[in-house]
Parts: structure tokens; sequence; C-alpha cells
């Protein structure tokens, strides 16, 4: 009997601390929130923004990447910026256990519906930047902080690109002649290769998926991501499960810092397109754009072709599409500019969508078949990080054989930052790459690179790039040489002559300044200002036998005279205009206007300063020389 008891006295404490137990579970279950929406409307789970287009394709862990990272959070005050202002309508977000349960096995309540926001009529709410209309949030506080943040570590306003869809349509911007083309590729297929550093999550993800929604499933043979060492962490585990998911593109990880020129070149080698398309990893592609591209290196092997490439505004992703059909050019700094058609590019192009012969073609988008980029050298293993490929890349083409063109009926965006993010490894990497440039494909027009960056002269006297591959690769592809690109290709890039009669700085001996030019955007028709003297060759001025001066990196620009005042307008060759840009450079260091006889002098008061014609006389403000800024011979 008392053994009986006993057990039973055991047997009811046994009962009563499982009670316990269950009542202790039950208050867990019942104190503990669900997931926050903030964390699922953020760029922490992988699902937000899109569906992921992949056949067969269950729900995403996502709560162990959203574990992962959760340090990347952000939380907006709800009057500022909406969680879930990027879902679209009837989106599965699903929370699964960090173990990893079978999709089948997902216990009830363990997902959320999430449904696009609908006007009382019932139609829907337009999504922000929808047909590339700008997005203009009036953020405060922590919104406004957090704005800023993103500009300082992107370069762009990464606030409203989360707030764009991952898939959102573009403009119609295309000449109509590009919509009746038919385009015969043959059996031609693309990789496009995106190389990326420690890229906003937003950007990156609309860039590939831009490429798939808008590229014809045959004619894409991959997207290879090349991450070049990224630190952010986002960008690590979170972006291998999402990509994972994707038919079709695959991410290739770089164990040390590689640059644009290192990634794409290692995405390069492990390509199996036939025609190999670099990408920057902040684009939008529109319809179409792939066919004209392929099209045309299905005629010519040897052609390096680019689309026409729109301004996505950094502040706004508002979509600019460009009117007027531009070619890319660069200056004797060796920097890229863009340059309006001249009237023999339009007698030479049938239709105005034919296909744009350029000197050289921007870095953010270009493609070439894949067998002749490794014929020709691929890009030059001497550049270092970025900087100056394309143009690299564009004079190499044109002097061994090929071809350089942007293809109008192409078009991608590209979101311009307003600043660089970070900084590159060597901070001399772009000015050594012009460098190399200089060495090893201008001859000895390098000379006039030179004068006109004092910083690169400085530099190649304390160290010389070894180029000897490079030259060995141009004797073994039988390049031509620079001065032929100057007299076929680009003859608007002045050739400067051998040794002419004086340049450098304009030096005004009465005033101590230097002549200057200021116009916005470099255009020509402003006048000649005086400025404090730079010394650093962007000041620089040139007199030839022709008795002209020119001015800037190109030398495009003569001094000029409109109504007594002395401007810079475009050279010319011939009839008044030609009269009017004559200059005779005297001993005694006046420079007198040959048509009128007057001299030019400085003048400097509270109203004005610049440079005009009066009568000349021997004062000190009609005194001018040259202050050569570097002296070539002692090279």
């Amino acid at each position: 009997m008392i053994l009986r008891r006993g057990l039973r006295s055991r047997f009811c404490r046994l009962q009563f601390l499982l009670l316990l137990v269950a009542l202790g579970f039950l208050v867990l279950i019942a104190t503990t929130p669900d997931p926050p929406a903030g964390h699922l409307g953020q760029r922490g789970s992988v699902l937000v923004g899109e569906p992921i287009k992949s056949g067969g394709v269950g729900f995403v862990e996502t709560q162990e990447l959203l574990e992962l990272r959760d340090h990347h959070q952000h939380h907006f005050p709800k009057d500022e910026l909406s969680p879930l202002s990027s879902f679209r309508e009837d989106e599965l977000i699903a929370v699964a256990s960090p173990s990893r349960k079978p999709e089948s096995q997902a216990r009830k309540g363990s997902y959320k519906m999430v449904k696009q926001g609908r006007r009382r009529d019932g139609s829907s709410v337009p999504k922000a930047g929808d047909l590339g209309e700008p997005v203009l949030l009036n953020l405060k506080g922590a919104g406004k902080q957090l704005e800023e943040s993103g500009l300082q570590k992107y370069g762009f306003n990464e606030v409203v690109s989360e707030r764009i869809s991952l898939h959102r349509r573009l403009p119609e911007v295309r000449h109509p002649l590009c919509l009746e083309k038919q385009y015969i590729v043959g059996r031609l297929t693309a990789t496009v290769i995106i190389s990326f550093y420690n890229e906003a999550w937003s950007t990156l993800l609309r860039t590939i998926h831009s490429v798939l929604d808008m590229t014809p499933r045959k004619l894409l043979k991959e997207i290879i991501l090349v991450d070049d060492l990224s630190q952010q962490g986002n960008l690590k585990t979170a972006l291998s499960e999402y990509i994972s998911r994707l038919d079709g593109v695959k991410l290739i990880r770089s164990n040390k810092r590689l640059g644009v020129i290192g990634g794409r070149m290692l995405g390069a080698a492990r390509a199996t397109g036939d025609v190999l398309v670099f990408m920057d990893s902040h684009c939008e592609c529109h319809k179409g754009w792939l066919e004209p591209l392929l099209e045309r290196i299905a005629g010519d092997r040897t052609r390096v072709v680019s689309p026409i490439i729109d301004v996505i505004d950094w502040k706004t992703f508002r979509y600019y599409h460009s009117v007027d059909p531009q070619r890319g050019v660069f200056d004797w700094k060796l920097d890229f500019h863009w340059e309006a058609l001249l009237e023999s590019d339009h007698k030479g192009r049938v239709t105005p969508v034919s296909p744009i012969r350029s000197p050289t073609v921007p870095g953010g988008v270009l493609a070439v078949d894949r067998h002749y980029f490794q014929k020709i050298g691929a890009y030059d293993p001497g550049l270092s990080f970025w900087g100056a490929e394309n143009l690299e890349l564009s004079i190499r083409v044109w002097l061994c054989g090929g071809s350089v063109e942007i293809l109008p009926c192409s078009r991608v965006g590209h979101v311009y930052r307003d600043r660089m993010p970070y900084l590159l490894p060597d901070e001399d990497a772009v000015m050594r790459n012009k460098i190399r440039i200089a060495e090893t494909w201008l001859g000895p027009f390098k000379e006039t690179f030179y004068k006109h960056d004092t910083a690169a002269f400085l530099i190649s006297r304390v160290e010389k790039p070894d180029c000897i591959e490079q030259l060995q690769l141009q004797k073994r592809l039988g390049c031509r040489t620079f001065q032929w690109f100057l007299t076929h290709i680009y003859p608007e890039l002045y050739s400067p002559e051998e040794k002419p009669g004086y340049s450098g700085e304009l030096y005004n001996i009465g005033t101590g300044y230097c002549a200057d030019y200021k116009a916005k955007w470099g255009a020509a028709g402003g006048p000649v200002e005086l400025s404090p003297c730079t010394g650093n060759g962007n000041q620089h001025f040139e007199s030839n036998s022709f008795r002209e001066i020119r001015f800037g990196s190109a030398l495009q620009f003569c001094l000029d005279v409109r109504q007594e005042q002395v401007v810079l307008q475009d050279c010319t060759k011939e009839g008044k205009t030609k009269v009017e840009q004559q200059w005779d450079i005297q001993k005694s260091g006046a420079v007198v206007h040959i048509h009128s006889g007057k001299c030019i002098e400085a003048m400097e008061n509270e109203d004005i300063r610049g440079l005009f014609l009066y009568p000349c006389n021997e004062q000190t403000n009609q005194m001018w020389r040259f202050e050569q800024m570097i002296i070539l011979n002692e090279r």
C-alpha cells in the first residue's frame, strides 16, 4: 500500500511537471512576434521585389538569408517609405525555419501573402519608376540619413533604386524603323559578363533580370557574374542562394581584387557563348537590345559593337534617352567624350538607324566575337583595375584590321554615378593605363599626350611600363600606325605639328594671370578668360604654321574674335572665318590679330576680366609669353 501511494505521488508530480512545460511552451509561442514586415520588405529577403523566373523552383529559405543579412537591414518610419513598396501582386514570401524543412511540409502560418496596393476603383497603384519616370522622395530624419548614406556608399540614390521594380518597364525610345527590322543572327549566342564590386543589391539584380527579361532565350547562352572580392555581406551567401535559382546565370568569385578589367577577363575565360557582351552592373536593357549587336557581328566577326547608352539619373533613376546620334571620341589626354555626328558621317549612312562608325566606344556595354577577342589579345593584361580600357581596345581594333560601331537600334540604360564610391588600390591606375596606351599605340604622338597631361609625363619619367608583349602583338597582327588612325578614322583629332611655333600656358606679364577657358561642357563660342596659372596642363595653348592659336586637350578650338572680344571657336579651314583666326606672335610678346591689326590686351577690373582687342602699344597688359610646361626633348 505504501509503495502504491509512493508511485501515485511520483506520477502526479511528473504530470504536474509536464503540464508546466506545456504551459511554458504555449506562453513562449504566444509572446514570440512574427517576423517584422520591415525586414521582409527591405533588401534582406531574397524574394522581395520580384518572383524568380526559373522552372520548378520552390520557395527560398528566406529566414536563413534574413539572419545572414540582418545587420544590413534598413528600417523606415511608416510615413516615409513603405516597407512593402517593391512587392508584386500575389507574391508569396516563404519564411522557412532554419532547419530547412521541405517546402511540402511547411506548417500552416509559415508564409505571408502580400498583395499589390489598389485604388478604390480597383485599378493598380502605379509602380515607382515605371516607364522610366523619376522617383521623387521627400525623406526626413532617419530616411534622409539613409538616403545620404546610400549616396556615399554607392554613388547613386540607393533608396530610390530599392523602390523600383527589378523588372521595371522602360519607355519605347527606339526609332520606328528599328521596330520594323527583322534580324538575322544565324546560330550566334551571347554570354553576358557582369563584373561587380560592392554593387547595390537592387541595381545588380535589376541588371540581371533586365538581361533575362529582354533577351530571347535562344540567343542567351549564359550570364556570368564575377564577384571582384566584394566585402558586403549581402553579396555573399544571400546572392549565391538567389543566383542558384536563376536558369542560365553563373556566379564566379575572385579570391583577390582584380578590377573591372581583370573581372571581365576572368569571365571571358569561362564563357561559352559565341559573342561576349561586357556589361556594367548598373544597367537596364531595352527590348531588342541584343539582336542588332549579334546581327552586325554575324556579318563580320571583326566588328566590335556597342548599343546607344542612355542615361539613368543617379538621383531619381529617371530614364533619359539620347535623341541625336553621337559617336565616341577622345582627346589628347586620352579622356573619352561624346561628339555629335559630322555632316560626312550623315552622308555615309543610308538610314537614321544605320550603324555609326565610331573612333571609340564607352566601356559600359560592348559586344565582341569571342574568338576574335582572343585573337587580338583580349583586354591588355597590363592595364590595371579600371579606366581607359575601352580606348585601348578601340584603337587596337581599328589599327589591327577590325572596326568599331555604335548601333542605334540597340539601347541600354546606364546609371552614371555621382562619384566613384570606392578607392582603387592604386590611385594612379587610370593614369598608368593611359601611359601604357600612349607608349604602346601612339608612336611619336605620345609626346603630344605627355604635353597635354603633365601628371602623366611626370609619372612616365619615374617608371616606364613594360610594353614588349603588346609591341610584339602589333607585329604579329600587322597593325597600322596611329598616323593611319588620324588620317582615316579620326582626322578631327587635330594632329599637332612636330615642332609648333609656341606652346604652353599663355601668360600675361602685366596681370600675372594665364589665358583660360571655362565654358560649360567644353563647348565653343565662349570668351577667353583670365585665371591664376595652374601648371597642370589644362590651360594649354599651341600656335602653328597656319598662324592659328589652338586650345584644348584635342586642340579643336581656335582663338577668334567677336565684337572685339577674344573667344574660342571651332577651328575652320577656309573662308572669312579662317582669316579671323590668324595671329602673329611677335618677339616683343605682342599677339597681333592679322585681320584687324590690333593686339590682345588683358583687361582686369571690377567689371570685367578677359581678353580684348585694342590698338597696339607697349604696355605690359599686351605682353604675353608661352610658359612651356614640359620640355619633351629632355625625356
